[in-house]
């Protein structure tokens, strides 16, 4: 079975921009005609491939559609580099990772391999509960995420653990905790979190204090950097990675609200088994390389 290149490229932009109408401005097509490839494309493979709705998102064939089709465009490019005797020619990585990973350790750890294997990235940033689903949807080739267990067709491997404290500005601390966190102080003072899937601080205040999300206000800033500066300047507290807090917490420009309940948040690499060699290779000096700056998986 040979599947058409057009029919599959309505697909995939149907997938990626949440519907026909966008997949067709996209292409300078029309909705029928993108409609049309699709269904050409469901004929063909005997199964449907996207759910109607909006935004229009893939079905479980139609995920898998997508992991294959983006792992075939990673091979092609790494086979036509080859045989034009193209060595030179950049990688390009379509990657997800959490905010944090890429605020901190990410670039110190990888600028140098990133350089040398000549990477373009595509990156997207996404909590890290939810980058897994992006691979899985095939919207990624790689991942950074919480989930140890790889899927179906993939590796999972780790490479250490984010530390997290629970930080607020000194003004901050002695207007909402003059007595210390407790659970009633708990419950007026602001949350700075990066979206509303962000689960960092909300579990610590479940566990810690047994209060559940929404019982307390929260602002949503996306960004390791802008929501530090958010908590630096007193608008809310929330957990923040350990690098980004070094000088901040030595010059008394945040303080450690829970010293003796740091949270460490184990990551892991996940890309497919099957992969160019260049592809291949970068995870591997992906997973030699984070450990030396994150700290090591428990157990490991």
């Amino acid at each position: 079975m040979i599947l058409d290149p057009k029919q599959t490229e309505a697909f995939r932009t149907v997938i990626k921009t949440g519907s026909f109408e966008q997949a067709a401005l996209r292409l300078h097509l029309t909705p029928p005609a993108i409609s049309q490839r699709v269904r050409a494309l469901e004929s063909t493979l005997g199964s449907a491939l996207v759910v109607r709705s909006r935004p229009c998102r893939p079905t479980e064939t139609g995920q898998r559609l997508m992991q294959y089709l983006k792992r075939a465009t990673l091979l092609e490019a790494d086979l036509m580099a080859e045989l034009a005797e193209r060595s030179d020619a950049p990688l390009v990585v379509v990657a997800a990772l959490n905010a944090d990973s890429l605020g901190t350790w990410f670039f110190p750890a990888l600028a140098e391999v990133l350089i040398k294997e000549r990477v373009l990235l595509d990156l997207t940033v996404e909590d890290q509960d939810h980058t897994y689903s992006l691979l899985e949807t095939g919207l990624a080739i790689g991942c950074i995420s919480t989930e140890p267990k790889p899927m179906r067709g993939c590796t999972a491997s780790p490479l250490g653990s984010m530390r997290y404290r629970l930080v607020a500005s000194a003004a901050f601390r002695q207007q909402y905790f003059p007595n210390g966190l407790n659970r009633n102080a708990a419950r007026k003072a602001p949350v700075v979190a990066y979206t509303n899937k962000d689960r960092l601080t909300s579990s610590f205040l479940l566990r810690q204090l047994g209060l559940p999300e929404g019982a307390y206000p929260c602002h949503y800033v996306p960004g390791a950097e802008p929501r530090f500066n958010a908590i630096r300047y007193g608008l809310g507290y929330g957990m923040v990675p350990q690098p980004l807090l070094q000088d901040a917490l030595a010059e008394g420009i945040v303080v450690d609200l829970a010293m003796d309940a740091p949270l460490d948040i184990s990551l892991y690499w996940h890309t497919w088994k099957v992969q160019s060699p260049r592809m291949e290779s970068l995870s591997r000096q992906i997973i030699e390389a984070a450990p030396k700056i994150l700290a090591r998986p428990e157990g490991a």
